[in-house]
């Protein structure tokens, strides 16, 4: 089967149902009573009315506190264990999957980053559909939505002449071995032409999105010298300073051994069984639109929307992505990615792409925005999210606040941080009517 990433729908084989009883989708005022009576981490909710006014209409919606899923790291399914900047555990949109939406039902996500929210959505027999501006989102989710074999992966791999490239790019020796880099370049070269002449099938997918995880890291197990963690690739002149300053020098390191360690990782929770257990369609969409405007994604199509936007300008996805874009053949400078610099027009942005969700929500569906803590807890964005949810036609059911206590340990650069904080997400769930 031609597995062709540029198109915006792939389909997947019909899936067979043998999960045994499942409790229908939650109205409103049974989610809301879920949420009291939660107490699986033996922690009681918190409640808390917050009073809002919004063109003229007044209301309360509570805001519940409570821990709602582990703050253990990895307890997900493997497939998930993709790196990427800010990116929310899957056991958040898990929670709303299971309570808010029923199988088949098809989950959406407008920025969808590494996909967290169609991943566990299509483990747990929805329909992903997301969007990203950026291309680079739908390279690293498609593969996992069709793992190939470890044997297909090493016979491709083995296929693969990595010896020839064309591309000169002496700027990236700051982290590659010259030799790692003929690799790398390579593969690249490969897989782009491969794009171009529609022959790029679901292996070939497969090792550039794992390749793309293993370009820049802190281990041995990525393809660069030390460096920053692999969701935030430094600047060419930054990687020199870190050079200098830990006297290192890019030592080879072959990149075939490591995509295919990573690809054992990815998929040791998964064995193929799940394509049997079923039978709903389960066909994916995945777009690259703008997400106040993804006119592909159809009218009334999803029951279920678990999203996070870009909090204000925490986050640079330009610069953090520019080395992965490079290896698919885009300039992330090129790419349109919402810098949101102060309150006002963040909002503004946001009502936009909630009025988007409410033609693409079924009635009696759902909207989870996710907003976490911005600026130290200063700015309580879900209060913000609140008021464009409601000019968007939105109805707000409950503030979900997911309030955790962690050790949070910042070794890089010898640097030692074991202090206790709290880390929460700040959740606004809001149906369709």
């Amino acid at each position: 089967m031609i597995f062709k990433l540029s198109e915006s729908t792939i389909h997947y084989p019909p899936l067979h149902a043998n999960r045994g009883m499942e409790l229908t989708t939650m109205t409103p005022q049974q989610f809301i009573d879920a949420v009291l009576e939660f107490t699986d981490f033996e922690s009681t909710t918190h409640v808390e009315p917050f009073e809002w006014e919004v063109d003229g209409k007044k209301g309360t919606t509570m805001k519940a506190t409570n821990e709602y899923w582990t703050s253990r790291q990895r307890q997900a399914h493997s497939l998930h264990e993709i790196s990427y900047r800010a990116c929310y555990k899957p056991q958040l949109p898990k929670f709303f999957i299971e309570r808010l939406s029923e199988l088949g039902d098809a989950v959406y996500d407008p920025f969808m980053g590494r996909g967290t929210t169609q991943m566990e959505a299509f483990l747990l027999g929805r329909k992903p559909l997301g969007n990203d501006i950026n291309p680079l989102s739908k390279v690293l989710l498609a593969p996992r939505l069709l793992p190939p074999s470890i044997e297909d992966i090493e016979r491709r791999l083995n296929e693969i002449d990595l010896s020839n490239a064309k591309e000169q790019n002496s700027d990236l020796l700051a982290f590659f071995h010259a030799d790692t880099l003929k690799e790398i370049i390579a593969l690249k070269e490969y897989c782009l032409e491969r794009e171009k002449n529609g022959t790029l099938d679901a292996i070939d997918a497969w090792i550039r999105m794992v390749a793309i995880n293993r370009l820049s890291g802190h281990s041995p197990g990525f393809f660069s010298v030390y460096t920053l963690p692999p969701n935030q690739a430094v600047s060419v002149k930054r990687q020199l300073k870190i050079n200098e300053t830990r006297d290192q020098v890019p030592e080879y390191k072959d990149i075939q051994s490591r995509i295919i360690k990573k690809s054992k990782s990815l998929l040791k929770d998964w064995n193929g069984s799940h394509l049997n257990e079923f039978t709903h369609d389960l066909t994916s969409q995945l777009t690259n639109q703008d997400a106040k405007d993804a006119s592909e994604i159809a009218p009334h199509s999803a029951q279920l929307v678990v999203t996070s936007p870009p909090f204000l300008d925490v986050v640079n996805y330009q610069a953090d992505n520019w080395l992965r874009c490079w290896f698919i053949g885009v300039d992330s400078s090129e790419i349109d990615i919402s810098q949101l610099k102060n309150i006002e027009v963040w909002e503004k942005a946001m009502t936009s792409v909630l009025e988007d969700l409410h033609r693409i929500v079924k009635s009696g569906g759902y909207v989870a925005f996710e907003v976490g803590e911005v600026r130290n807890g200063t700015i309580l964005l879900e209060e913000n999210v609140i008021r464009c949810g409601i000019q968007a036609g939105l109805e707000p059911v409950i503030i979900l606040i997911n309030a955790q206590e962690f050790t949070k340990t910042a070794n890089a650069w010898g640097v030692e941080n074991k202090t206790k904080g709290t880390n929460t997400n700040r959740i606004v769930v809001f149906e369709k009517k």
